[in-house]
C-alpha cells in the first residue's frame, strides 16, 4: 500500500479481491477480528468498518457468536459490471445523475438534512492532509446527498455506484489524484454546492455539482495518461 495508512475501503478492496480469487471461499470463516486487523495492520474498528461494507455488498455474513462467514457466490453474484467498470465510468454515471440529485436536494431536504451535510465538510476539512479519510468523507457526503432526496431507487443507484469507489482501480487512481491541492479544491466545491443547496437554488447547485465533476474527470483523466 506504499506505506500509506490503510482505510476501511482498502481493507474491503483487498479482502474482495482475496474472496474472487479464492482465498476465502464460499461457506469459510474468516478468521477472528483481532487477527485480521493485526494482519492488514488497522485497528479493530477500521476493519469492522470494512466488513459491514462487504456484509452489505453480500460478500460476508455475520453471526452473532460464531463469526463471520463467506456467503459470496460467483455463480449468483451481480457484483461483476461494477468491478469492469473504471473510474471515469463512474465519473459519467455521476454525471447523469448527481446535478439533478441536488435539484432535489433542494426541493426535499430539511435544515437535518444539511446540517448532516455541513458536519461531512467540515470532515472533509479536517482531512486535508489525509487522502484515506478524506476518501470516505468524500463518499459519505455523496450518499448523503442521495439520502436527502428520499428517492429509494436513487440511494439504491448510488449505493451501487459508490461500489466502484472501494473496488482496486478506484483505490489505486485515488492514490495517483488525492494530494492536498486537488482536496481543498473539492473541498471548496463541496460547500458551493452545499451553500446553494441551503439557499434553495436549484440550478446553481446542480451546475456546480457539474462543475466539480468535471474537475474529477479531469483528474483522473491525467492521472490516467501518467
Amino acid at each position: 500500500m506504499s506505506g500509506k495508512r490503510m482505510g476501511s475501503a482498502d481493507i474491503a478492496a483487498q479482502l474482495r479481491r482475496e474472496i474472487s480469487k479464492g482465498v476465502y471461499r464460499l461457506h469459510d470463516k474468516l478468521p477472528a477480528s483481532r487477527n485480521l486487523a493485526d494482519g492488514y495492520g488497522v485497528a479493530r474498528n477500521t476493519l469492522r468498518d470494512a466488513l459491514a461494507q462487504l456484509e452489505a455488498e453480500g460478500y460476508l455474513e455475520t453471526r452473532p457468536g460464531s463469526g463471520t462467514y463467506i456467503t459470496y457466490n460467483e455463480d449468483q453474484s451481480d457484483i461483476a459490471p461494477l468491478e469492469s467498470a473504471n473510474p471515469l465510468e463512474l465519473i459519467d454515471a455521476r454525471f447523469a445523475l448527481e446535478p439533478h440529485i441536488c435539484r432535489l436536494c433542494v426541493l426535499h431536504g430539511s435544515r437535518q438534512d444539511f446540517d448532516r451535510l455541513e458536519a461531512l465538510c467540515d470532515q472533509m476539512d479536517r482531512a486535508a492532509n489525509d487522502a484515506v479519510a478524506f476518501a470516505e468523507a468524500d463518499t459519505n457526503f455523496h450518499k448523503a446527498l442521495a439520502a436527502t432526496t428520499g428517492n429509494s431507487l436513487l440511494i439504491w443507484v448510488i449505493d451501487q455506484i459508490n461500489q466502484v469507489r472501494s473496488l482496486d482501480e478506484w483505490t489505486r487512481m485515488r492514490r495517483l489524484t488525492l494530494d492536498e491541492a486537488i482536496i481543498a479544491k473539492y473541498n471548496a466545491q463541496h460547500r458551493q454546492i452545499l451553500n446553494a443547496i441551503r439557499l434553495r437554488e436549484p440550478e446553481r447547485a446542480a451546475n456546480m455539482m457539474k462543475e466539480h465533476l468535471e474537475t474529477a474527470r479531469l483528474s483522473l483523466t491525467r492521472a490516467a495518461e501518467t
